[in-house]
């Protein structure tokens, strides 16, 4: 089949309503505009790596629905094989942009998640939400869409579950149940990439009980449609020269007023008791391969680093142990995605989803990580790059003031004071820039994956097979509380 060319993604983007908010005005060219425009040369390069046939084999498979070779975005994740592909694919785009591509990443991830509860859902309920899915994700590979997902609702005061809020558009939920389809309003927040989508999934941010089944729903809308607005996030760069780098990754925050949703887009409708296996198999996945994203994040930054020292004049080999214990952490959140993948098992629907203990383990040492990984970019860099004392671009190329700047920016009298500049700056980007990763609370809090260890860890069953091996026949049981 033929794939997407960037030219026709970018003919897409610029056929679409004018929905995106930046800095008190709806952009209007969104490929080309100044706050917009790296988020689209990122999310591009997917389509000049399908056109090479050298990314045939991470970028392209078979479709479980037509058996026409395909995005990989948009097969069925089968196999613990396909999550390592998963895994690769991230990777591989963090070797290209240095940021997140969420357009072959989160939707992949969303819709596999529905697979198995949509399949649930119709085994129990009767309905039909499995054999629309199948007829969506049919209609995007056809047409090599990107496809984003968002999970993350605003929820208010954290201290109240969505029924006790005093908005109820807190949390995307269904205003109205007609026979074509819902209306929908709400916000979700903090969702990647959300302007550079063709379509996005929604679903639930959490586990929901009946009484909050106006929230358990899930479904698909296009990124312009009616009632939808993009308000784009704020991300810390510079607009000119060297102050800014190709390719941003950047949020949004995705306002629902009164959204129509047609009927064949909608994957579940207040049914709240498939609302944890959405969060529970969405989270096993993704955490299991957000290893990969730091990794390839990870290893530019080890090449930065040492492009750093060179401009300062110093030999790269002077950090080669600093350059080991960032890839030994690379190396470590990686394999440990990989393992929670080769641990998974596939459920009766064909899905394949990652062992969620391996997988939540993963992401809290990502989180907990990363800030060291930052922190050895910087400490080799030096002050330049880190302090942020880097005079901007427009000052250095000042006709007056710009030769005296670049006399005292100078480092390495073999190359140019720019050279040096720009790997600051590049360094100074990762560490407090649009090149900083949201590891940390992006796909859920560390705390929240320590939960999940928590609740499947089988202390008795440790304790007993312990007191096996020891010969102890009493039954060890813990104190009581004391009063």
């Amino acid at each position: 089949m033929k794939f997407r060319t960037r030219e026709e993604y970018h003919a897409d983007l610029r056929a679409m309503r004018k929905n995106v908010f930046k800095n008190g005005r709806f952009i209007e060219d969104i490929v080309t505009d100044s706050d917009t425009r790296a988020l689209i040369e990122n999310e591009s390069v997917t389509y000049d790596l399908l056109q090479d046939p050298q990314n045939d084999g991470i970028l392209k498979a078979k479709s479980t629905l037509s058996g026409e070779t395909v995005a990989r975005w948009h097969t069925l994740m089968a196999s613990a094989e396909d999550l390592m592909m998963y895994a690769k694919l991230k990777k591989l785009h963090f070797h290209k942009t240095a940021v997140c591509c969420a357009g072959v990443c989160t939707g992949w991830s969303t819709f596999n998640v529905l697979w198995s509860v949509t399949y649930e859902i119709d085994e129990k309920c009767g309905t039909d939400y499995h054999k629309r899915l199948q007829a969506w994700v049919r209609g995007v590979e056809r047409k090599t869409y990107k496809v984003g997902a968002a999970l993350t609702d605003a929820k208010g005061d954290r201290s109240k579950k969505a029924s006790q809020q005093l908005s109820p558009d807190f949390n995307v939920h269904v205003k109205e149940i007609r026979s074509d389809g819902i209306v929908v309003s709400g916000a979700k927040t903090m969702i990647a990439n959300a302007a550079a989508f063709h379509e996005i999934i929604c679903i639930p941010g959490t586990a929901y009980k009946e009484n909050e089944k106006e929230f358990a729903v899930a479904f698909v809308v296009p990124r312009d449609a009616e009632g939808l607005t993009l308000v784009q996030a704020e991300v810390s760069e510079g607009r000119e020269g060297w102050d800014t780098m190709k390719y941003a990754s950047a949020a949004s925050y995705l306002i629902f007023e009164d959204c129509f949703i047609p009927k064949e887009n909608v994957f579940m409708c207040e049914e709240w008791a498939f609302s944890g296996s959405v969060i529970s198999r969405f989270t096993a996945n993704y955490r299991a391969a957000i290893g990969a994203c730091m990794s390839g994040n990870t290893d530019i930054m080890v090449g930065a680093s040492a492009l750093m020292a060179r401009a300062n004049g110093l030999s790269s080999n002077a950090f080669r142990e600093k350059f080991v214990d960032m890839e030994m952490i690379s190396n470590m959140v990686y394999g440990l995605g990989l393992g929670a993948m080769l641990a998974g098992e596939k459920h009766q629907s064909g899905a394949f989803y990652a062992d969620p203990t391996l997988a939540h383990t993963n992401k809290y040492y990502v989180a907990k990580n990363y800030a060291e990984i930052r922190r050895i970019c910087q400490d080799i860099g030096g002050g330049i790059a880190e302090t942020g004392c880097l005079p901007n671009y427009k000052d250095c190329t000042d006709p007056v003031m710009g030769p005296k700047i670049m006399k005292y920016v100078q480092g390495n009298s073999d190359l140019s004071a720019e050279t040096r500049a720009r790997a600051a700056r590049l360094c100074e980007w990762f560490g407090r820039g649009g090149g900083a990763m949201a590891f940390i609370h992006g796909g859920g809090s560390p705390d929240g994956a320590r939960v999940v260890v928590r609740m499947n860890t089988p202390i008795e069953k440790y304790a007993q097979a312990a007191s096996d091996i020891a010969g102890i026949t009493e039954k060890i049981e813990d104190p009581a509380p004391k009063k």
